[in-house]
């Protein structure tokens, strides 16, 4: 697997990668793919969203009915 070596990082930040890996029970560099493969996912990530505020618009004008209300008549039967 290729190597990627990241130089000049500030020690504030990299003090905090180390914190977060520390939480996550990973080492450093197991933190650092991680991150690295959500962000490589986010272009995905913002294309679903993307699709959710489309639906969203699409509903925006329609009538929809109360699901409490929805809820009471199914209960009360």
């Amino acid at each position: 697997m290729p190597n990627v070596l990241v130089r000049d990082i500030d020690t504030n930040i990299l003090d905090r990668l180390k914190k977060r890996a520390t939480g996550n029970h990973r080492s450093l560099q197991s933190e650092m793919q991680v991150i690295l493969n959500e962000a490589a996912e986010l272009p995905k990530r913002l294309s679903t969203l993307e699709a959710a505020r489309r639906i969203k618009a699409s509903l925006k004008n329609r009538n929809h009915t109360d699901s409490a209300e929805l809820l009471r008549e199914d209960r009360a039967r």
